[in-house]
């Protein structure tokens, strides 16, 4: 086990009071490194020690191994006459989600995240992957009978208070088995790529989303996470290339005008007309197989979307004839609508924060962008959501994890990632608001080129 701990004093040693830490002094650490890295590392014993220096907060922070930590409390009553404490974020830390995340290259590397994790994480289990899928459909198909067989009994007071709850309800749901698709198309759902394959297209189509399409774009989204010129989503623009109308929506009735339109319309606007994506020299649509999107060799599998997308909606044309087109809206449209809206809000605050960077192509990397972005806490939502809200920064780092073992691995690589880690516990609702107010544009950062940050003044 490790234990971290803060100590004000440049000097800092491992107390021979403490009966259960090995007898050892760790060397004086200057506190004017310039920058968080390691400044010694030793196995002791079978105990690594290792020292780590921070400028900005004028502390040192010094890692241990612990041989035993059967007595806690003993722990406690000695760290009282050391000068070292358990080591806790102030409460300001805590609160302030908007400062700025660090930019520098960090000490660490992938491999070094990668070794944090236990290894049992990256192992994917078809059974439990499936059983996933079955929990989400089981709550499906049981809101629809609820809805279907006991919602016309219910007199009119109830029966309008019963249908948005099946609404929200189901797409919630809905969004679930969104996410598992998605996992799919990580290949993170079986060490099979065509079991994957089979069963993203199948939640994907069902979801009236382009499976392939979907796929090959998002994954270079992954690849080029937080690159103005490269990204594939949500990229944001610099002030010189917004539209004129922009800051006439730079109030509360515009904000309400834009967060409406990009819930309700952003998705299929995104899909078809690539709104909000990475600028192309051609027209770019997820549904055309000859969209620069997509290489020449991907073309037929976006033919096979398209196909999935026009068996589902010949079946929903089918189900309006047979039910009416306001049963189809009711039991699929409305909780579609819904899904929609939560995965561009998901992805919309996933990287859009006003500590996050971008960067150009004379200072972006990999493993910078993929750190600028952002975890998130949706309450209950997020086990309904598979926790893709609040492990998003281990899935862009690994994203063939199943998200059955992303908790685990995020508490893991949260004490290596330090401050390159960011978490807003901000309800979404809120979050929503002030990143629409927030984050308008990017300019360059003053003292570092390269280096772009959100910015709201016209």
């Amino acid at each position: 086990m490790s234990q971290v701990f803060y100590g004000n004093n440049t000097n800092l040693r491992v107390f021979s009071a403490i009966p259960f830490l090995y007898k050892q002094a760790v060397r004086s650490v200057n506190q004017d490194d310039e920058s968080l890295l390691a400044h010694r590392e030793k196995e002791l014993f079978g105990t690594g020690v290792c020292c780590f220096t921070r400028k900005s907060e004028g502390l040192c922070v010094v890692l241990f191994s612990l041989v035993e930590l059967s007595d806690q409390e003993a722990l406690d009553n000695n760290m009282g006459a050391g000068g070292c404490m358990p080591a806790r974020k102030t409460e300001a830390q805590q609160k302030n989600h908007l400062s700025r995340v660090p930019h520098a290259k960090p000490a660490f590397t992938v491999g070094d995240i990668k070794r944090a994790i236990p290894p049992h994480c990256f192992q994917r289990s078809l059974i439990c992957s499936f059983s996933y899928v079955a929990y989400d459909l089981a709550i499906t198909f049981l809101l629809y009978y609820l809805a279907t067989t006991y919602f016309h009994h219910l007199p009119s007071p109830l029966s309008y208070l019963a249908w948005p709850a099946y609404w929200i309800v189901q797409g919630c749901v809905l969004t679930g088995l969104w996410v598992i698709a998605h996992e799919c198309g990580h290949h993170a759902f079986s060490d099979h790529q065509w079991v994957d394959d089979t069963v993203g297209l199948i939640l994907h189509s069902a979801l009236l989303v382009p499976y392939f399409s979907w796929k090959y774009s998002h994954r270079r989204h992954h690849l080029n996470t937080a690159s103005l010129e490269r990204d594939e989503v949500f990229v944001p623009k610099p002030k010189s290339k917004l539209s004129w109308y922009s800051k006439y929506l730079n109030n509360p009735p515009g904000r309400i005008i834009t967060l409406f339109t990009t819930l309700v319309l952003g998705w299929p606007l995104y899909l078809t007309f690539n709104v909000s994506g990475r600028p192309y020299d051609r027209f770019a649509c997820h549904y055309a197989p000859n969209s620069p999107i997509f290489t020449s060799r991907e073309r037929l599998q976006i033919w096979i979307s398209d196909a999935g997308i026009i068996v589902v909606s010949y079946l929903l044309y089918r189900m309006a004839l047979a039910k009416s087109l306001t049963w189809v809206i009711c039991i699929y449209g409305v909780p579609l609508l819904i899904v929609n809206g939560f995965l561009v809000m998901i992805t919309y605050l996933q990287h859009t924060h006003p500590s996050l960077p971008h960067y150009d192509d004379s200072e972006w990397d990999w493993l910078r962008g993929a750190l600028a972005t952002v975890d998130r806490d949706y309450g209950v939502l997020n086990k309904v959501f598979h926790n893709i809200t609040d492990t998003h920064v281990v899935h862009h780092l690994f994203s063939t994890m199943p998200h059955y073992h992303a908790m685990e691995a995020t508490k893991a690589v949260k004490p290596l990632l330090g401050e390159y880690y960011q978490f807003d516990d901000t309800p979404f609702y809120m979050a929503m608001w002030r990143e629409a107010k927030e984050c308008l544009y990017v300019e360059t950062d003053e003292t570092k080129g390269g280096v772009f940050w959100y910015q709201n003044k016209y």
